[in-house]
């Protein structure tokens, strides 16, 4: 019997993970996540920050080494999209061969008219911020950063990790929040009417004039995703303490 067409297309969209160590709960949910929604999804969409670093695509660690093999498995099952993030702009063509994935620019727009971003771009309240995702997203910047040895990188992308904490730390939360006049002004040049990023760690669904905003949430206090069935949109969350359990199919992953 042929599928439904209400019920397609079939997408799950995550973003901030901040993955760094294979042995946490959000390393264990993530890739029971993978294995349950993929043969449901169509497609997949990592929205930015699945790392909380990513040095480059010569890194050999465990953690890149178990990711890149999961995201393949997965990408063996629905089409993986893959948008570079504030902490893991150094993608490129091998990280796409090693898992599989088609890495998208950022704003990118699908054929029927979503428009995914990380989300950091829209946070034009914070002007220091913007100087610098404007330097380290130069392609001379990441040149220089990619000829480094690796475990120079390491030690800089750990350093950096410091002082954007530090820099934040100052910071008003508002002033790091997206602008929405910014998020209606990438609607209207997108041509869009739904807008999903990532980027702030604040969950939640604003409406606009211009169409309506989903925001994901980061993996901390919970996992959380965005599920399209059709034209419908669903936010969910989920326990990172227990097994994944896909509320399409009801599955879920044993504990071993």
């Amino acid at each position: 019997m042929a599928a439904d067409p209400e019920l397609r297309p079939r997408r799950v969209f995550v973003s901030d993970l901040h993955l760094d160590n294979v042995g946490d709960e959000r390393f264990a949910r993530f890739v029971e996540c993978l294995e349950l929604e993929s043969p449901w999804a169509d497609e997949l969409f990592i929205l930015g920050d699945l790392f909380e670093a990513w040095i480059g695509d010569d890194d050999d660690s465990a953690l890149a080494n178990r990711v890149c093999a999961a995201l393949k498995a997965a990408s063996r099952n629905a089409g993986l999209q893959v948008m570079p993030g504030n902490r893991d702009f150094l993608y490129g063509d091998q990280f796409a061969e090693r898992t599989g994935a088609r890495l998208l620019p950022d704003p990118f727009r699908t054929e029927d008219n979503l428009v995914l971003a990380h989300g950091d771009a829209l946070c034009t309240d914070d002007a220091a911020y913007q100087d610098m995702r404007k330097l380290f997203r130069s392609p001379a910047w990441q040149a220089e950063m990619l000829a480094k040895p690796l475990v120079e990188r390491r030690v800089l992308a750990n350093g950096l990790r410091t002082a954007s904490q530090a820099g934040n730390a100052a910071k008003s939360a508002a002033i790091m929040d997206a602008n929405p006049e910014a998020a209606k002004q990438l609607l209207e040049d997108s041509n869009g009417r739904i807008l999903i990023h990532g980027h702030t760690h604040r969950p939640a669904i604003h409406c606009h004039a211009e169409g309506r905003r989903y925001v994901l949430g980061d993996w901390a206090r919970c996992g959380w995703l965005l599920r399209q069935t059709g034209q419908r949109f669903r936010m969910e969350c989920f326990a990172l303490n227990r097994p994944y359990r896909s509320p399409i199919t009801g599955r879920r992953i044993p504990l071993h």
